[in-house]
This record gives structure tokens, C-alpha cells and sequence, in this order.
């Protein structure tokens, strides 16, 4: 098996491009296959290095790599040697048509309630009338022509599929500039780079009856498809590469964890349930093409973020650690982490219980005279997850005090927080002296 991803450098990717590559990815993956990036940039007004840069960076974050790459701008020749090819068995030909007489044929057809198709007027035309074009200065683009054969094939995700050829338009293959067009670069590089697999947007199934037909003109082996419904916002709306707020680069600035968007888009779009997983290996060993139904899947920002936090609420110390040293805060321990980690919606946030442990707050003291009974109270070292315990039990007898007037005030004095992580891990944290000063604190 080899499968692909192949993204045009005209924009960073969004979640939506993410989901196709990701699930390309773990069906190579869990097939034994290979995945390879291809980047479609014959799009040159469009497309920009700093855009194929910042692809390349984001599959690299979510920890998709490639067993191999290619350029279509690298690939020009390749191109010109299957126009030949085709242009010599006589599948592509010449048309002079605008584009404003192409719309007027348009319009002239559904006007008269015929199906907008292509008249083939191009294969009609005399040598002569060919001439008096280029005299004008008319540049032709290249039409593919179809055979007038049903064209049928076993969709992975959507089923049987047919399409009668004479209600299709023989597509354009070449541009009057000469450039290629997706739909015959597309193929050639499917060919030549030994694509067997093809996993795409349904957008791309009208495309897919044509180059049915173009694989076999090329002499190719016709892929697997399997074509998945588009993924939308949660209002519904399709997603666009200037959706900036579901772009990866966004999510990944806001502090969401790659795994938590792999996660989510792995199940997308199938009964499964949404859980997360704390490395790709997980997805791997239960993807199942299969299970994709045909329903439109909607990212919703508000599930994301929940499973962020389940996400990191069960994230091991080891798995967190680099990022922690990369950032200087050595003084995070293993007992720290699994401590405070319950309590984070992003990594992030470690920041601020680091400071409740290691630095200095304003306690927060409503009642002075508990507080500081409760400073009288306070335990000899050395502590553990048992002292919490001890010292609220003995508090509970010498106050009669219990539930929410029994501990919130020794968060708020010992945190300056109203909420957060247990206090029997944290306070062996805190220390002593630390818990004692803030008690002192009125």
C-alpha cells in the first residue's frame, strides 16, 4: 500500500486538511504501506515556500512523517511527456473557446434546459478554422476526451459508484498557458509514484469518474478511493484555509495538544467514541476505513477543548518532562505534575501552581481567627498525603466545623485560589514553612 496527502503550499493547513492526512497516515500505517507528502504547487501565483514550509511544520507537530515527498513544480516534464502521450492516441484536444463564450454556451443550455456539458465543439474544428485562431492570437487549452463508456468503481467509504459518461464534461487537462491542471498531474503522479490507495474529500468525486478514465488512457493502474464527507464548523459551515481560528498553527498557539487534535479526528465521522489517546500507536491499532460513515462530521472547538483537559488529566510525567525542561522549570517534579495536572485545561497553565508551590501569593484570609487556630493546628514535618487529613480531622473536632467551612478557607489562605488540585498532594508540596507563613499571613 502507498497512500498520499497532497496539499497546495496556497495556505497552512486547518482541520480539515489535517483530518484527510492524519487518517491517509494511520491506514499506511496500520497496513504496512507508506505515506507520501506530495505538494501540488503548480499554482505559482499562489503558492509560496513559506506556505510548503508551514505544512512540513505542521504534520511534523502532530507527528506525521513522511516515507516520502515530491513537488509537482519539480515535475513538469512528466507532464509534458503524458500530453504527448495523449495527444498522440488523440484523448486530448485543441478548444479556442473563451472563457466569456464558454459561460454564454452555459447559459444557452440551461436557458433551453439542457445539462451544462462541453459541445466538443473543439473536435469539430477544420485545420483552417484552427489557424484563423492562432492568427488572433488565441492560445488553445487541451480538453480530455471521454470514451462514452460507463465508469464504475467500489468506493471504501461510499459504496458503488457510476457515473454515465455522456453526462460528464470532457474536462481541461492543460491551460492555454500550457500550465497542467490537478486533474491530469493528479494522475500522472498517482502513476508514477505508485499510489494504490486514494483517500480524499467526496468534493473530488466528480473528479474521480474522470480520472478513472484518464488512468487507464495512461496506462495505470486505477487506485482504491475512498472518498470521506467534508468536514464543517460547528454551525455547519465548510472549513476554508483562511479559517484562521481552525487552522493548526492557531490550535497549536492556543496550547492544544497534538494528540488531542488526533484524537478527535481519528473518530470523527464514525460510531466510535472520542477518547484520548496519548500516542499515534493507540490510533493505529484500531483504524478501520470502514468505520467512516456518511454523514457530515462537524468539529465543534467546545468538545475539543474538553478532551484537551481529559487529555493532559491523564498525561505521565515522562510524556510531559522535554517540554518542562525546555522551558526551565526543573522544579517540577513527578509529584508536582500528578498533582496539578487534574486540574489543566492547557500544559500551560503548570505555571501558576508552580508559583502557588515554589514562589510567593497573596493569601486570601476572610476569617483570621480560624486561620490562625488552624496555623496552631498545623502538623509537625515531615509530611505526606496522609497530613491533610490529620490536620483538617483535628481542626474538625476543635471546631465543629465541616465540608465547605472546614476547607475552603485553608485553600484560599494556603493558594489564594477558591478551587485547584487536591490539597493532600499539594500541601506536602508547599511545605511547612511555606503553609505556616501564609496561615501568619493577617
Amino acid at each position: 500500500m502507498k497512500v498520499r496527502f497532497a496539499p497546495s503550499p496556497t495556505g497552512r493547513l486547518h482541520v480539515g486538511n489535517a483530518r484527510v492526512a492524519l487518517l491517509n497516515w494511520l491506514w499506511a500505517r496500520r497496513e504496512g504501506g507508506a505515506f507520501l507528502l506530495r505538494l501540488d504547487d503548480t499554482d505559482s501565483e499562489r503558492s509560496t515556500a513559506a506556505f510548503a514550509a508551514g505544512i512540513e511544520e505542521d504534520l511534523s507537530w502532530l507527528g506525521l512523517t513522511w516515507d516520502a515527498f515530491a513537488r509537482q513544480s519539480d515535475r513538469s516534464e512528466r507532464y509534458e511527456a503524458a500530453v504527448g502521450r495523449l495527444k498522440a492516441s488523440g484523448r486530448l484536444y485543441a478548444c479556442y473557446e473563451t472563457a466569456e463564450e464558454l459561460e454564454l454556451k452555459r447559459k444557452l443550455q440551461l436557458k433551453s434546459g439542457r445539462p451544462p456539458i462541453y459541445d466538443r465543439a473543439g473536435l469539430k474544428l477544420t485545420d483552417a478554422e484552427r489557424a484563423a485562431f492562432e492568427a488572433e492570437g488565441r492560445r488553445p487549452h487541451w480538453r480530455f476526451r471521454l470514451e462514452a463508456t460507463p465508469i464504475a468503481w467500489h468506493d471504501l467509504v461510499q459504496g458503488d459508484k457510476r457515473f454515465e459518461s455522456q453526462h460528464l464534461s470532457d474536462p481541461v487537462l492543460l491551460r492555454g498557458d500550457g500550465r497542467p491542471l490537478y486533474t491530469l498531474s493528479s494522475v500522472v503522479d498517482d502513476i508514477e509514484l505508485g499510489v494504490t490507495h486514494v483517500l480524499r474529500g467526496e468534493d473530488h468525486v466528480a473528479n474521480t469518474a474522470v480520472q478513472v478514465q484518464l488512468f487507464d488512457a495512461l496506462g495505470g493502474a486505477v487506485p482504491s478511493f475512498a472518498h470521506l464527507p467534508l468536514l464543517t464548523d460547528a454551525g455547519g459551515q465548510g472549513l476554508s484555509k483562511r479559517l484562521g481560528a481552525l487552522s493548526l498553527q492557531a490550535l497549536r498557539e492556543d496550547s492544544i495538544e497534538a494528540m488531542t487534535i488526533n484524537s478527535y479526528l481519528a473518530k470523527l465521522g464514525t460510531p466510535d467514541p472520542i477518547a484520548p489517546r496519548q500516542g499515534l500507536d493507540e490510533l493505529v491499532a484500531d483504524f478501520d476505513v470502514g468505520r467512516f460513515g456518511r454523514a457530515t462530521p462537524k468539529f465543534d472547538p467546545a468538545e475539543l477543548e474538553h478532551l484537551n483537559a481529559k487529555l493532559l488529566h491523564d498525561m505521565s510525567y515522562d510524556a510531559v518532562r522535554p517540554w518542562l525542561e525546555a522551558r526551565g522549570l526543573t522544579d517540577v517534579s513527578a509529584a508536582f505534575w500528578l498533582a496539578v495536572r487534574g486540574n489543566l485545561a492547557r500544559r500551560g497553565e503548570v505555571g501558576l501552581w508552580r508559583q502557588v508551590v515554589h514562589g510567593e501569593i497573596a493569601s486570601d484570609i476572610e476569617e483570621p481567627d480560624y486561620i490562625a487556630q488552624a496555623a496552631e493546628l498545623l502538623p509537625p514535618e515531615p509530611w505526606d498525603e496522609c497530613t491533610w487529613s490529620l490536620w483538617t480531622g483535628a481542626l474538625k473536632q476543635a471546631t465543629g466545623r465541616k465540608g465547605k467551612a472546614l476547607f475552603l478557607p485553608l485553600r484560599r489562605a494556603l493558594t489564594g485560589e477558591s478551587s485547584g488540585p487536591e490539597l493532600a498532594a499539594l500541601l506536602p508540596l508547599i511545605g511547612r514553612e511555606k503553609a505556616l507563613s501564609r496561615l501568619s499571613a493577617s
